[in-house]
């Protein structure tokens, strides 16, 4: 785990490189207040935002249904295959009694609870 310098040991670290500097032969210059590193107004150069018309927009909203019509496609089912399928036959108490193989084709229709 990567332990992180505290405020108090960053400061101590900055006065003694400060010092070291100094006992060097380095000096600092005093600047005074509010004095700021940017040129003055009038060499300033002019943004490019601020005086250039502002180009035609394009309209995507035709793009963007075109995708979303994409996005929303309808899922295309395919067919049941024509192979067989087991099915459970019950007995009058609701058991289990055997499997039967059956055509999907011509699987016949469940016979209702309530009939029998």
């Amino acid at each position: 785990m990567k332990v992180r310098t505290t405020k108090e040991q960053q400061r101590e670290r900055l006065r003694r490189d400060m010092e070291r500097f100094l006992s060097r032969g380095g000096s600092i210059k005093r600047v005074p207040p509010g004095t700021s590193g940017e040129p003055p107004r009038g060499a300033r150069p002019l943004s490019p935002f601020s005086h250039t018309p502002r180009p035609p927009r394009t309209d995507l909203s035709r793009l963007a249904a075109t995708i979303d019509a994409r996005k929303h496609k309808p899922k295309v089912r395919r067919a049941r295959s024509a192979a067989p399928r087991r099915r459970l036959i019950y007995d009058d108490f609701g058991e289990p009694l055997r499997w039967v193989w059956e055509d999907a084709t011509t699987a016949p229709d469940t016979p209702n609870k309530e009939n029998s």
